[in-house]
């Protein structure tokens, strides 16, 4: 295995590259950090337990393998309650941001969902009053910016090197979001924004490395992607992006946020597809399927 080494780390992300960075793919995990400021705190009402009820808890560490295969990680520090890495700049929320109301923003954003969320998981709120719009812009700037130009970096560098970029953007899902769905449930969820943000014939390719692998799919339900599929999913011009989200009862105890027993056996299991995936390369895709 290539042995890894920190090129880069910030307020709200670490940015990993292996020795030899195989084939332009970038894992990223932006909802699963969990480095709680003091100051932040202070200003919310809610525990640290019920806080990490909103992360992907643990994905970093999960996505490892593909490092160690040869691909790149950015993963989150800052947790996703303080600022949301999968969030536009501009999804404010008037009720958590006092933004004022006439300012345009989206259904996540009312939903509490935004930027700067206003609630955690079960609609819980994380403070009790809007913060400032001064504050909120100095989030953004500190710690959202700095994860989505280290993003763009990398994705222009794996254009220059390799002609494309494939972005597998890894979430968690609470087992709810799934479980109104008639069994077996699908244990993953890969969005592609319905075929605009990735080519399909590498989106049936990874499909393909987790069904191998033994994981039950759904496509583009009921999670298609979000911000950083939408910004930056760009197929005809050589970028792929994929968003990726694991039913979070395969591996994590979500009363306690600490690993269930079936962790070991997710970290195996999602460490094989993702070793693979590393490898990636749409053109040996598309040669083999012009050849068939």
């Amino acid at each position: 295995m290539e042995q890894p080494a920190t090129i880069r780390d910030a307020f709200s992300h670490d940015l990993q590259m292996p020795d030899h960075w195989a084939s332009g793919v970038i894992v990223c995990s932006p909802h699963s950090g969990r480095d709680y400021p003091d100051w932040f705190l202070t200003e919310t009402c809610l525990d640290v337990q019920a806080l990490r009820s909103s992360e992907d808890a643990f994905m970093d560490e999960l996505i490892q393998p593909a490092l160690e295969a040869g691909a790149v990680t950015l993963t989150a520090r800052l947790p996703r309650s303080i600022v949301d890495l999968n969030r536009g700049a501009s999804e404010l929320d008037p009720e958590a941001v006092d933004c004022g109301r006439s300012r345009p923003t989206t259904p996540r954003a009312i939903a509490g969902l935004g930027v700067i969320p206003r609630v955690v998981s079960g609609a819980r709120p994380i403070r009790h009053a809007p913060i400032p719009l001064a504050e909120a812009q100095r989030r953004i700037e500190t710690y959202w910016r700095p994860y989505h130009e280290a993003l763009r970096e990398l994705i222009d560098e794996a254009r220059a090197r390799f002609g494309w970029a494939i972005v597998i953007d890894m979430h968690s899902m609470p087992h709810d979001a799934v479980a109104h769905m008639l069994p077996p449930h699908p244990e993953v969820v890969i969005g592609d924004r319905h075929g605009i943000s990735c080519a399909a014939v590498l989106r049936e390719r990874v499909c393909g490395v987790f069904r191998h692998h033994g994981f039950r799919l759904r496509l583009n339900a009921p999670f298609s992607g979000a911000y950083v599929a939408s910004a930056y999913g760009r197929p005809t011009q050589g970028v792929h992006v994929l968003q990726v989200e694991i039913d979070r009862a395969l591996y994590l105890d979500h009363r306690e946020m600490v690993p269930s027993e079936g962790y070991a056996r997710l970290q195996v299991q999602l460490g094989q597809v993702l070793q693979e995936l590393a490898g990636l390369r749409p053109d040996h895709i598309r040669a083999k399927v012009a050849a068939e």
